[in-house]
């Protein structure tokens, strides 16, 4: 057995912990570039402390999925106000957008030196500038990976600009910060979380740290996503801070699966946020995956795993693998997770869809290779 298990230099978790952000940041830097969303709302109190510590702050905002111009905007942006550290503080977009603007910041070249699929996907040769992150929306668990995900307009796909070197140095979880999130984006946030703790348990590259945090994870999640959907419950949300941050860690540490595998491209070739497109797609895997093994390849211990996920989903000891993919698909109806048909996609868009798709590194953590006639099944019933 050989495994690697890497993350953020140093992780906070807790209600209230966002009071850590400033005495933080001033060990790091004194000029920061803050990249946020639209609205403001919430890093307004943050940014606050941020000056009253004596931190300058350059504050950039981040409009919806981060795209190869915002990123270099961003960049333009921190040179111009001689920032010497990043911190992001929103969804998985704007913490993308920052971990990509601190990687830029200190790499010479070009963007797409560094950028996967599109680019020549090199290493980045110089640390990043130190990043902050700071997640709002209990979702993507991407402030504690070593990748951003970057929309590229012209050729409409999504790719990862990957390395260690990006991992955040701090990753400041609190709970408080995702109270009051919509509906909706609780519903496609939660789901995604839970699409990061069940595709890398099932994955072909899961490991014994990766199994525990995704076990605990899926259980928070089961008890705790509806909850928090409904209410606004306190400790709800807590979980759901909780599972989003252990999605992170595992699937930055293990691989994905076809969920994932399917969603960059669809997000790189329709308006479909991430995490929507994940939560459609997530019952569908799950439910292929567990046939196509059990047809063709029955012997695999990863067959077992199936089950083990729905008796953590369930909450029955004595469910059986099936009985978990109907609980993901009545939960996905509770949440009212929309087909992919809304966001644009079409009968005659799913060939282009999955030939991208399987050259995806995600498709290639999947637990067992799907046909192409499986892809198409899946797909066509997202739709």
């Amino acid at each position: 057995m050989r495994f690697e298990f890497a993350t953020a230099t140093r992780i906070v978790f807790g209600a209230g912990s966002i009071k850590e952000l400033a005495p933080a940041a001033r060990s790091l830097g004194s000029r920061a570039l803050f990249v946020e969303g639209v609205s403001g709302a919430r890093t307004a109190a943050p940014i606050m402390q941020l000056k009253a510590a004596g931190i300058a702050i350059s504050e950039f905002h981040v409009p919806g999925e981060p795209t190869v111009e915002l990123v270099l905007a961003g960049v333009s942006h921190a040179r111009a106000g001689d920032c010497d550290m990043v911190i992001g503080m929103g969804g998985g977009s704007v913490m993308d957008s920052g971990k990509a603007i601190a990687a830029l910041l200190t790499n010479p070249g070009e963007i797409y030196d560094y950028l996967e699929v599109v680019g020549k996907g090199g290493p980045l040769t110089q640390p990043a500038a130190p990043y902050i992150a700071v997640p709002t929306t209990g979702g993507t668990g991407t402030e504690v990976t070593r990748n951003a995900v970057l929309a590229v307009t012209e050729q409409r796909v999504k790719v990862s600009l990957r390395s260690p070197s990006i991992l955040p140095r701090l990753a400041l979880v609190d709970p408080e910060l995702t109270y009051g999130l919509p509906p909706a984006v609780t519903a496609t946030s939660g789901l995604d979380a839970l699409t990061q703790l069940i595709e890398p348990f099932l994955s072909n590259a899961a490991n014994p740290m990766t199994d525990a945090v995704c076990r605990d994870g899926i259980r928070r999640a089961a008890r705790s996503l509806q909850r928090a959907y409904a209410t606004d419950d306190h400790a709800a949300r807590e979980d759901m801070s909780l599972a989003a941050l252990f999605g992170g860690l595992a699937l930055a540490n293990a691989k994905l699966g076809a969920a994932h595998g399917f969603a960059g491209p669809i997000g790189g070739m329709f308006p479909a946020p991430h995490g929507a497109v994940c939560a459609r797609l997530l019952p569908l895997v799950m439910e292929t995956n567990l046939h196509a093994i059990q047809d063709r390849a029955p012997e695999l211990t990863v067959l077992s795993r199936f089950t083990e996920i729905s008796r953590l989903l369930t909450g029955d000891q004595e469910a059986l693998a099936e009985d978990g993919i109907r609980w993901l698909h009545k939960l996905c109806a509770d949440l009212k997770i929309l087909p992919l048909g809304a966001y644009g996609v079409t009968a005659p868009d799913l060939p282009p869809i999955i030939t991208q798709a399987r050259k995806s590194s995600s498709m290639k953590g999947n637990p067992i290779e799907l046909t192409d006639g499986e892809l198409n099944e899946i797909m066509a019933r997202a739709v």
